[in-house]
C-alpha cells in the first residue's frame, strides 16, 4: 500500500515543467506594433494617440466601414446565399475582378486568359503562396530582394516559404526620401534572374513611392538583368485615391513584356481587415501554361488552410460586380485618401509655419499613402509616448489615418516639443 501511495503522488508544478516537451521553448520577441497598441490602451490619458495601427480611422478616430460595403452585405444577404465551401482558388467571379481591377481590363494576359489567379487570406496569404510557389517552381535563384526597409513581416513570409532574403537600398535618412541611385546600383549588382520584392503603390513603411518615370527606370533595369518583379498591392485606390494611377507600375511592367506575380488585399481600400480578402497572381505565356500554373497552386494551398473564407470574398466581388457598387466605392475610397492628404498637408503646415519646428519637413506632404516616415528618433518616440500620450513605433513611422482634427494639433505641438528638446 505504501508503495501505491508513492506512486501516485502528485507531482510538483516545478518538476512538471522541467518535463514538459515544451520546457526549452523561448520566448519570442513581441510583436512592435501589438506592443504600442497595448501601450496605448493602458493609458488612461484623455489626449493619447495612437499612430501605430494599420487601419483607416475616421474624422473622430473610430473604425469605418464603408457605406458600398453595407449595401454589398446587404445584396449578399437578400439573396438567401449558402454556406458551402469555396473551391481551392476561390470565389471565381470576385479572383476574375481582382485580376481586372489590378491588370485593366484591356490587360493582354487578361484578355488571353493567361492569368492564373487564387483568393488568398488577405495580403499576407497572398505573399505566403507566392512564397511558397516560387520556392517550389521559379526555375532560377530562389533569392528575393526586398526594399530597405520593407514591411515588417515581409522577411517572415519570405524566409519562411523557403527563399533566400536580401535587400535593395530604398530609403535615404538623410533627405527622408527615395534613395533612387541606391536602388538602381542595387538592383544592376543583383544577380540575374533573383526575384524583387516592389510596392506597387504606397510603400510601407516610409510612404515613398517612386514617380512615372523611376518606375519605367526600375522596369527597365529588371528587364536589363533579368530579374522577376514580385508585387505587393496592399493599398490600390488608397494612396493617390485613383483605382489605375496606383496600379500603374504592375500595368507598365506587364505592358512591357514582364512576368509578374502579384499579392493584392482588399483590406485597405475596401475596409475589409477582419474579412481577410486577397488575391494571388500571375502572367503566364497562355492559357494551356495557365491551366498547369493553376494545378500547382492548388497543390501549394490544399495543405495550407484547404480553401478561402466566402463571406468576405462576396461582398468584395458584390462590389465588383455591381456598377453602381462600383462607383459608389471609387468615391468613398477617394475620400479616405483625400482625408489622409489633408491631414498631411496640416501636418506640414503646423510644424513648417506655426511652430517653426526644426529640422525640414517636406517629406511629411511627399510621402503618399497610410503612413510617413517622420525622421523623428527612438529618444523622440519614447518621449512622445511617456510625455506626450503619443504611440507610435520606435523607428518614427506613422499612421496618418490615426490623425483628425481632434487630436492633430496636440501632435504636432508635442512633436514640435520633442524635436526643440523640452517635452
Amino acid at each position: 500500500m505504501l508503495s501505491l501511495a508513492r506512486r501516485s503522488a502528485p507531482v510538483s508544478s516545478t518538476a512538471y515543467r522541467a518535463l514538459s516537451v515544451w520546457s526549452a521553448v523561448p520566448a519570442g520577441p513581441p510583436d512592435p506594433i501589438l506592443g504600442v497598441s497595448e501601450a496605448f490602451k493602458a493609458d488612461k490619458d484623455p489626449r493619447k494617440i495612437n499612430l501605430g495601427v494599420g487601419a483607416y480611422r475616421d474624422e473622430h478616430g473610430k473604425p469605418y466601414v464603408l457605406t458600398s460595403v453595407k449595401k454589398a452585405e446587404e445584396l449578399v444577404a437578400s439573396s438567401d446565399p449558402d454556406k458551402e465551401y469555396l473551391p481551392i482558388t476561390g470565389h471565381a467571379g470576385f479572383t476574375k475582378n481582382a485580376a481586372k481591377l489590378a491588370y485593366g481590363a484591356d490587360s493582354i494576359p487578361l484578355t488571353q486568359g493567361a492569368v492564373a489567379v487564387t483568393q488568398s487570406i488577405s495580403g499576407t496569404g497572398a505573399l505566403r503562396i507566392g512564397g511558397a510557389f516560387l520556392a517550389r517552381h521559379y526555375p532560377n535563384a530562389k533569392t528575393i530582394y526586398l526594399p530597405t526597409p520593407s514591411w515588417g513581416n515581409h522577411t517572415p513570409i519570405f524566409r519562411d516559404s523557403g527563399l533566400e532574403v536580401r535587400g535593395y537600398r530604398y530609403f535615404n535618412k538623410e533627405t527622408v526620401g527615395l534613395d533612387f541611385e541606391g536602388l538602381k546600383a542595387d538592383l544592376l549588382a543583383a544577380p540575374e534572374q533573383s526575384i524583387v520584392l516592389l510596392h506597387a503603390c504606397a510603400h510601407n513603411p516610409t510612404g515613398i513611392d517612386p514617380t512615372h518615370e523611376q518606375w519605367q527606370e526600375i522596369s527597365n533595369i529588371l528587364k536589363e538583368k533579368n530579374l522577376f518583379p514580385f508585387f505587393d498591392m496592399a493599398y490600390q485606390g488608397f494612396a493617390t485615391g485613383s483605382i489605375s494611377n496606383d496600379a500603374f507600375a504592375v500595368r507598365h511592367f506587364v505592358a512591357e513584356g514582364h512576368q509578374v506575380a502579384l499579392a493584392q488585399s482588399f483590406a485597405k481600400n475596401m475596409g475589409l481587415y477582419g474579412e481577410r480578402v486577397g488575391a494571388f497572381s500571375l502572367t503566364t505565356a497562355d492559357p494551356e501554361e495557365k491551366a498547369r500554373v493553376d494545378s500547382q497552386l492548388k497543390i501549394v494551398i490544399r495543405p495550407m488552410y484547404s480553401n478561402p473564407p466566402l463571406h468576405g470574398a462576396r461582398i468584395a466581388n458584390a462590389i465588383l460586380s455591381n456598377e453602381a457598387l462600383y462607383g459608389e466605392w471609387e468615391t468613398e475610397v477617394k475620400s479616405m485618401a483625400d482625408r489622409i492628404i489633408s491631414m498631411r498637408e496640416k501636418l506640414y503646415n503646423m510644424l513648417t509655419h506655426d511652430l517653426k519646428t526644426p529640422g525640414e519637413w517636406g517629406h511629411i506632404k511627399s510621402q503618399i499613402g497610410m503612413f510617413s516616415f517622420t525622421g523623428l528618433t527612438p529618444a523622440h518616440t519614447q518621449a512622445l509616448a511617456e510625455k506626450a500620450h503619443v504611440y507610435m513605433t520606435r523607428d518614427g513611422r506613422i499612421s496618418m489615418a490615426g490623425l483628425n482634427s481632434g487630436n492633430i494639433e496636440h501632435f504636432a505641438t508635442s512633436v514640435d516639443s520633442a524635436v526643440k528638446g523640452n517635452l
